[in-house]
């Protein structure tokens, strides 16, 4: 469903995701795990269509997402770490407008509002303006963007950021059930997240990759480390 294959970027002459190939299979969920600076939000700003690429490939259900870019974008739904949202629009005004934006029908845009306010737990904010939300409901009005036209691809950059812990484990619940009918590559800092969420696990450090397999795959390369260790051992960050 996801296919990448020797992603190159640079940002001036700084190489920020160096010859970096990976592919997700459909219906899997995929932890993007590395350090801050390693390349993961970049690499799927690319794969969202939000960034071109320095040089290489990458492909969304097929569709090349440099060459056929809009209908890459018609497969993802995309919540970045920082949602840019329009703080002076209402939570449904907000959606609507996605909902326009993304192709979705009157009737169709209705149906997928309610089904992702009911989903993310904002029902009862659902006539909030936006900018007087706290960081943790804006991020749940950028997950039900990425949700609203129901793709079948998600890309996730730190969902649970900014939440307190029991919006966390509901998120965690969320995305376990999303895994059973979404592709999803998921990026964060949460390890135990990934534990709980994920099937597989793709590890980048300093722009390349270097570490990718299945989680009891991975265990079994690293003599059944817990993932923290692993994951402090392929980055280096013994010591920080």
């Amino acid at each position: 469903m996801i296919v990448v294959e020797h992603l190159t970027k640079y940002y001036g002459e700084y190489h920020a995701v160096r010859d970096v190939s990976f592919s997700v299979e459909k219906g899997q969920v995929v932890g993007f795990l590395g350090p801050n600076g390693a390349g993961t939000s970049t690499t799927m700003r690319i794969l969202a269509g939000f960034l071109t690429a320095s040089s290489g490939k990458a492909t969304i259900g097929g569709k090349d997402v440099f060459w056929d870019p809009i209908e890459a974008r018609r497969r993802i739904g995309y919540m970045p770490e920082s949602c840019p949202l329009y703080g002076d629009m209402r939570v449904d005004e907000y959606l609507r407008f996605r909902g326009g934006l993304k192709g979705l029908s009157r009737t169709e845009c209705k149906k997928r509002i309610g089904y992702v306010l009911e989903r993310c737990w904002l029902k009862d904010e659902s006539r909030q303006i936006i900018g007087t939300l706290s960081k943790g409901y804006r991020q749940r009005v950028g997950l039900a963007d990425a949700l609203l036209a129901d793709p079948p691809v998600l890309i996730l950059d730190e969902p649970t950021a900014g939440l307190d812990p029991s919006q966390i484990r509901e998120t965690r619940k969320l995305m376990r059930e999303l895994g059973q009918m979404h592709t999803m590559l998921l990026s964060t800092h949460i390890l135990s997240e990934v534990e709980a969420t994920c099937d597989s696990v793709i590890v980048i450090y300093q722009g390349q990759v270097v570490e990718d397999g299945s989680l009891a795959a991975v265990r079994q390369r690293h003599k059944n480390k817990p993932l923290e260790d692993i994951f402090v051992q392929l980055t280096g960050q013994e010591g920080i």
